[in-house]
């Protein structure tokens, strides 16, 4: 008996979970991957002896990661060794005030109480109701396909609803909770990743908050690509074979069916195809009209999670007073005041995160030198180039020189910078967005794009644009969930 087929476009974190997860149930399966190297948004480059991780740099759910390699019978210690960093990132306020969180959790309400008296109590019945969520969350409502109500018509999972805060606000949800400025920013950051302001983003998301707080930041040695690396490994193992440089440039579709995807190097058929690029330029870009999901209007009714300006930089120096990972929260700009998700036009004075791995990894810049990731929040959308990009450089190494209190700008040995033009020439991503959709109620599960073509039988989706939604843990399983409708539907 033949085995079946499947193609699947892109290599980043949703099209490896999801080949991984059909070879493992016994499809022959080729991964079509655009650029020179795998990984999508996760590359890593290397340069004047620099390593820099692209995208992702913050490992949060172990457990997930675990998980999934454990279905396969592996462990992520087959592949990486993870260090758990404590403290695992810190806050830098206004007028250079850090408040590093400590990574135990009884460090973690000693500082709460200090800020605001009681508020380690509070933390405890914060994080009681957000474990409880995470479980629920991370273990049932994220597996679920999104494509009928039915799928949660279980009473339990109904009376769950109603105790996950659907309805609530994540704004209101912490400041029932806590009243000092510096907590309540510090209990709505990890929305953020989320793409949307905490007052248009459910308090279920507060699961995020026991990922940060309970189960910990964490770093694989060597960088974030390790798990690229890992995730390639085990596809290869169970016979994935992966293409690089195999932009797909249309979808042909015959009967109800793919008939032949055409990439830059030639003409790829299969029994089912699987989508991980961007789900806009798929429907939109390689799909005749009559085969698109939806429209240009439905489309530019998203809501998108914010985009990025990155920096990735060398310094032969080393820098005092900063951690793996740094929030510079030190100045009046707030995310209410300046909506970075739907606002089209740069922002006066963003928030910003650093990330210096070579902190915590000595194989990422050569001796006496510093790695520095730079991140800066913006509107999808917006106007990209040169001179915007120097603007923003300087601005925010003036005000990490003002915090750390050395200069940082005349020791930069290599730059290199990354924003909205890059993520579509990369990526092909709909409108230079870097986090996919923003987890609005809206937004959520059935209400995000089909996971399953609605005219093509055999064309699927996967990735940040479909369910569960944007972020690292949440695309592996976006892999493995549409993996498991497909062996469904052949059934």
């Amino acid at each position: 008996m033949n085995k079946k087929t499947a193609l699947v476009i892109g290599s980043g974190f949703s099209g490896l979970s999801a080949a991984i997860n059909l070879a493992h149930k016994g499809f022959e399966v080729k991964i079509l991957e655009k650029n020179n190297s795998i990984g999508g948004r996760a590359r890593q480059f290397s340069e004047s002896g620099f390593t820099f991780d692209m995208g992702p740099s913050w490992y949060w759910m172990p457990d997930v990661f675990e998980s999934f390699f454990n279905k396969f019978g592996k462990s992520v210690t087959d592949y990486y060794d993870l260090v758990r960093l404590d403290p695992s990132y810190q806050v830098v306020y206004e007028n250079g005030d850090a408040m590093p969180i400590p990574a135990q959790m009884a460090e973690l309400k000693k500082l709460f109480d200090s800020i605001e008296p009681g508020s380690g109590v509070q933390l405890d019945e914060f994080l009681k109701q957000a474990a409880y969520k995470y479980e629920v969350g991370i273990n049932q409502l994220v597996y679920k396909p999104g494509r009928t109500l039915t799928e949660f018509a279980d009473p339990k999972l109904l009376i769950d609803v109603v105790r996950m805060d659907i309805f609530q606000s994540m704004a209101k949800h912490v400041r029932k909770y806590f009243k000092h400025p510096k907590l309540i920013q510090l209990m709505e950051f990890p929305v953020l990743f989320l793409g949307a302001l905490p007052e248009n983003t459910p308090a279920l998301y507060s699961l995020m908050n026991y990922a940060d707080m309970a189960l910990g930041t964490w770093y694989p040695k060597g960088g974030m690509f390790k798990i690229v690396e890992a995730m390639a490994s085990l596809a290869e193992e169970l016979g994935v074979e992966i293409l690089t440089d195999h932009e797909v440039t249309s979808i042909e579709t015959k009967s109800g069916k793919v008939s032949s995807v055409e990439t830059v190097r030639g003409s790829y058929s299969a029994d089912v195809v699987v989508a991980g690029a961007d789900y806009h330029h798929v429907d939109d870009k390689l799909l005749s009209k009559a085969d698109r999901n939806y429209s240009e209007k439905y489309w530019d009714k998203r809501v998108l999670a914010p985009s990025s300006l990155l920096y990735y930089v060398g310094l032969n120096k080393k820098l005092d007073g900063l951690l793996h990972h740094n929030l510079f929260f030190d100045t009046d700009f707030t995310p209410h005041a300046h909506n970075i998700y739907t606002d089209p036009k740069w922002p006066d004075n963003p928030l910003f995160y650093a990330s210096l791995t070579s902190k915590t990894d000595d194989t990422v810049a050569p001796e006496g030198h510093e790695n520095l990731f730079l991140l800066i929040p913006v509107a999808p959308g917006l106007e990209d180039n040169e001179e915007i990009r120097d603007h923003y450089f300087k601005l925010i190494v003036k005000r990490m020189e003002e915090y750390c209190g050395q200069s940082i700008l005349e020791h930069v040995v290599y730059k290199r910078s990354f924003a909205h033009k890059d993520f579509v020439s990369d990526y092909h991503s709909f409108k230079g967005n870097a986090y996919g959709l923003a987890n609005t109620l809206k937004q959520t599960a059935i209400l995000k794009p089909s996971l399953k073509n609605k005219h093509v039988k055999n064309l699927y989706y996967t990735g940040q644009l479909t369910v569960p939604g944007p972020g690292v843990p949440p695309s592996l399983i976006s892999g493995i969930v549409v993996a498991n409708e497909i062996v469904k539907d052949l059934a």
